[in-house]
């Protein structure tokens, strides 16, 4: 084993007179070197960035995954350097039993085809979920992370050494003024008590001495400032480049939003849809049937804004339709044909009905009778039902 016990006494000798250094200069015993202002604020405004990099880096991951179980186990397989096995997420879960459970109860009853449509559309709701979690964890958590295990450890170490260099500055500071102070205190007070020439002799070689170790402080001390303007320089480079660092995150923050809010639309989008589809549910259900047995209310208590009672039930029959706050929303006094933009893409169940387009524009009407969630669309020579929620009516 190669064990270098001058280099170990040499380092452990270096790291003493540091500390020495370190402790008289808390305690206010020794001269230290201030670091240029500029330098001075770089570092403050990079402490900044790691302390709130850090506090938004754990939020999102809460906000992204609130299991503290997970998140230990997502760490781990990080570390560890290996892939997290794929896990379906809570609403992929609750749509898997919402189907097994229907086709335990039957999937042609009312209670079990409405479990079907239901629990296909929460996996829908956790396949959105599950794509937003993959792009905000690569275009926002990624980044930050790289920035902290990365780029703020090699500032870090860089830190550490401009720290060093300046505690042997002030070292090297400190041992040249005493030499200078020792060289002009014999200077001052020369030994002439004895006259024998070998008391001379002794003298010069003293003052001479005295004069070779002021030139060795000298020297150092050219080296150690030398050294701790390159190191400065180097971590002033380091520093600056903080500002590169906020206009990635910057980029990596609109993603994330962009990420969000697609997200939320596209759960706004399945839960009208499935909206719709409880609602027509409702619809085809006949008088006969009893009311434990009717499709339930397409609009929560969440929507109704604590209108309805809590005891409040729906009914139906042959000629009335189940009332809900979307249809009261959506009903419009309009019998005139007029142009309408199409909010959303929505593709025809039926040959009744009429496949639409983001973005583009059609023309719709009602007729007498019609349910007032739908209006009838009219693009060129093609026509037929059309959801309102799909639409923004034009004056």
């Amino acid at each position: 084993m190669d064990f270098n016990v001058k280099k170990l006494a040499s380092d452990a000798g270096v790291f003493f007179t540091r500390a020495v250094q370190f402790t008289e200069e808390k305690l206010g015993q020794a001269e230290k070197t201030e670091l240029d202002p500029h330098l001075e604020n770089l570092i403050t405004r990079a402490d900044g960035t790691k302390n709130w990099t850090e506090k938004i880096l754990r939020q999102t991951e809460v906000l992204l995954q609130p299991n503290p179980s997970a998140r230990i186990e997502e760490y781990i397989y990080d570390k560890l350097d290996k892939k997290l096995p794929s896990k379906a997420t809570n609403a992929e879960l609750l749509g898997q039993y919402m189907l097994e459970a229907a086709n335990d109860f039957g999937p042609v009853t009312p209670y079990g085809s409405t479990l079907i449509t239901v629990g296909e559309y929460q996996k829908r709701l956790g396949g959105a979920e599950r794509e937003f979690l993959h792009t905000s964890a690569t275009t926002f958590l990624t980044p930050l992370r790289n920035f902290l295990e990365g780029d703020w450890r090699t500032i870090s170490k860089e830190r550490r050494l401009l720290e060093n260099r300046r505690l042997d500055l002030d070292i090297c500071k400190a041992r040249l003024k005493k030499a200078k102070q020792a060289e002009a205190k014999a200077a001052a007070a020369p030994d002439f008590q004895e006259t024998r020439p070998r008391n001379y002799v002794l003298s010069a070689s003293a003052s001479a001495l005295l004069s070779e170790e002021v030139d060795k402080s000298e020297h150092e001390l050219r080296v150690a400032q030398t050294e701790f303007d390159r190191q400065a320089e180097v971590t002033r480079l380091l520093l600056e480049g903080i500002s590169s660092t906020h206009l990635n995150h910057l980029r990596c923050l609109h993603d994330f939003a962009e990420a969000q809010a697609t997200y939320y639309a596209q759960c706004h989008h399945y839960m009208q849809d499935l909206q719709r589809e409880l609602n027509r549910c409702a619809n085809a259900v006949g008088a006969p049937l009893p009311p434990a047995a009717v499709c339930p209310n397409p609009v929560s208590s969440a929507f109704l804004s604590g209108q309805s009672s809590p005891g409040a039930t729906v009914s139906t029959s042959s000629g009335q339709r189940p009332s809900t706050l979307a249809m009261e929303q959506t009903q419009l006094p309009v019998t005139g044909a007029r142009k309408a933009k199409v909010l959303y893409d929505y593709d025809a169940h039926d040959s009744s009905e009429l496949s639409l387009l983001a973005d583009e524009l059609i023309t719709v009407y009602t007729v007498p009778g019609m349910d007032p969630d739908w209006l009838i669309g009219e693009r060129g020579n093609e026509k037929g039902k059309v959801p309102v929620t799909y639409l923004e009516l034009l004056s």
